[in-house]
């Protein structure tokens, strides 16, 4: 029986609970069983993984709450603390004369993890690992304060988004405005924090033996099948194939409006007669989730009435509740929880899909003997999440208002398509700074306004001064909390467009692979899971082809 979300409490660790629970982990590696060990080690793991995800869900819904706030300061002072008994664990593991024991019961992938985990944590950065931790949740309660006065309201930045895609232009170009204007007040603020974030991480690289910190960003991300090399000849598949294609698109946007020229603020734009709406209020899109969820198969049907009944979504925006979007889970139950911010724009319909993916694919592989086999590497579980978005294309009739369902998808293609030079732009921006981590805040804007160039050559700000500077980066929480992330979204699209593309002719058994990929969960690594699902991996040459060319045909239009 899952408990209901209200409910659940777990224990609180302390410095001395933590040395007394993985202490036990060691006693029984001293004793010589191996396998009980394990199982301690897991155990221990699930339920400090558990305590910490409560922890940051509640401060992230609402950051304004004292003792939310107090509680993750007390979980950023904890965790590297916990991080040191588990790194001290993993190595002694990994010395075992015993290997092969260890990857019979662990897992040969695990262990492979574990190889990673090993490098990236050192007694003498635990004080730098709180700090990093400090700043970026920072940087989320900065975000999260902010007020923006559009059109006579007050929202914040989640709220702000139905101003950006109205259908009248002023009103885009005043949301900008008003949106660019919050970031210009904190410019110097943002800048400090993210100097001090790439010079903590560079300070936390080098004492770990590292020459920069991009390989041990690479090794956090747990990446065990590619390095920085397959992802730049990704990067230029995307400049060599989309970029094209997405400047035709806009051109033809720009003509059809009768625009003399594309602003930033016409981007979000999609469709003429205005981007569709979602069917109603929270309470009817609830309603009809659950009629879609029946109607596909596998189990998303009744996994989600059970999200619902168990009260685990918050998904209502609100002020002082953290932006964005995301899914956590809780080991101990068994359970995942998605947090959004609807607005009533079609994004909630796209978040709300995204994270539903997320949360599936944790449910599905529950079952799976470690905590480390839980969720994939980020880019394998984004796969999970967007293949959700394209495998519900047949039922947005459901979600979206009267008529719109057909407009919903050429728009969801056409975002999708528009997102991947953005999203390589930013893995491209993060490798240079971290390349030349001594670059001044100048030269970071002036860096991603060239890379901007670069890939998005249309990108025309106007009058907006603070993203024409080369500010834009700044809104882009994951490159302050999550360096080199954002290079999964797009690989994971590569992967999720080829669901979209196999569901074109065969529904039934694009279903069957991602139930598949969902339930394999972390088991084995990203490449891996890709062939495994029956899709080319993204560092294939020509892996975008197919999906380009199809989606070229169903929108009309080819590539300049």
């Amino acid at each position: 029986m899952i408990p209901a979300f209200p409910s659940l409490t777990f224990p609180r660790p302390t410095e001395t609970s933590l040395t007394d629970g993985f202490g036990a982990v060691v006693a029984l590696l001293d004793a010589g069983d191996l396998r009980a060990a394990l199982e301690r080690f897991d155990r221990e793991r699930r339920t400090l993984d558990s305590w910490a995800s409560l922890v940051y869900l509640q401060f992230s819904q609402d950051t304004t709450s004292k003792a939310s706030k107090a509680e993750r300061d007390y979980a950023d002072k904890l965790g590297p603390k916990a991080t040191a008994h588990e790194v001290t664990i993993k190595k002694r593991l990994l010395a075992d004369a015993d290997r092969a024991a260890l990857v019979e019961i662990a897992g040969a992938h695990v262990v492979q993890l574990w190889e990673r985990d090993v490098t990236t944590f050192d007694s003498r950065i635990e004080s730098a690992l709180e700090e990093e931790s400090r700043l970026c949740s920072e940087y989320t309660a900065l975000l999260a304060s902010a007020r923006i006065t559009v059109a006579g309201e007050t929202v914040n930045l989640s709220g702000l988004a139905p101003w950006l895609e109205n259908a009248d232009r002023r009103v885009r170009h005043e949301a900008e405005q008003a949106r660019w204007a919050f970031f210009a007040e904190h410019g110097d603020t943002l800048d400090t924090l993210y100097a001090r974030l790439v010079t903590l991480r560079t300070e936390m690289a080098r004492t770990l033996g590292f020459g920069s910190y991009m390989p041990l960003g690479y090794r956090r991300m747990r990446r065990v099948d590619y390095g920085p090399d397959q992802v730049a000849r990704f990067r230029e598949e995307v400049l060599t194939h989309v970029t094209p294609l997405v400047a035709r698109l806009l051109e033809e946007r720009r003509a059809e409006m009768g625009w003399d020229h594309l602003c930033y603020w016409d981007e979000n734009f999609i469709d003429p007669k205005g981007n569709p709406k979602p069917a109603g209020g929270y309470d009817l899109l609830i309603e009809r989730a659950q009629t879609m969820f029946d109607r596909m198969s596998g189990g998303l049907g009744p996994f989600f009435s059970e999200m619902v009944n168990g009260g685990y979504l918050d998904l209502k925006n609100r002020d002082g509740k953290a932006g964005g979007g995301f899914c956590t889970a809780f080991p101990d139950v068994g359970m995942p929880f998605i947090f959004a911010n609807f607005n009533g724009t079609h994004g909630d319909i796209s978040v709300f899909t995204h994270e539903m993916g997320h949360a599936y694919q944790n449910w599905r592989s529950r079952d799976l003997p470690s905590i480390d086999e839980l969720w994939p590497t980020m880019e394998a579980a984004e796969i999970d999440s967007m293949g959700l978005e394209f495998l519900t294309w047949p039922h947005m009739e459901l979600m979206v208002e009267d008529g719109a369902a057909d407009r919903f998808r050429r728009m969801h293609l056409i975002g999708s398509l528009s997102f991947l030079p953005y999203g390589v732009c930013v893995d491209h921006f993060q490798h240079e700074v971290y390349a030349r981590p001594e670059m001044t805040p100048a030269e970071r804007h002036e860096t991603w306004r060239r890379l901007e160039r670069l890939y998005m050559p249309w990108r025309d700000y106007g009058d907006i001064a603070y993203p024409a500077k080369g500010g834009r980066w700044q809104a882009q929480g994951h490159i302050y909390k999550s360096p080199f992330y954002y290079i999964d979204y797009t690989l994971a699209l590569c992967c999720a467009m080829q669901l979209w593309l196999k569901s074109r002719r065969d529904e039934p058994g694009a279903m069957a692979a991602y139930e598949g990929l969902c339930a394999r969960g972390g088991s084995a690594p990203f490449t891996t899971l890709v062939a495994g699902a029956g899709l080319v991996s993204p560092f294939e040459p020509g892996a975008l082809a197919d999906v380009v060319r199809e989606a070229s045909g169903v929108l009309g239009v080819t590539a300049a």
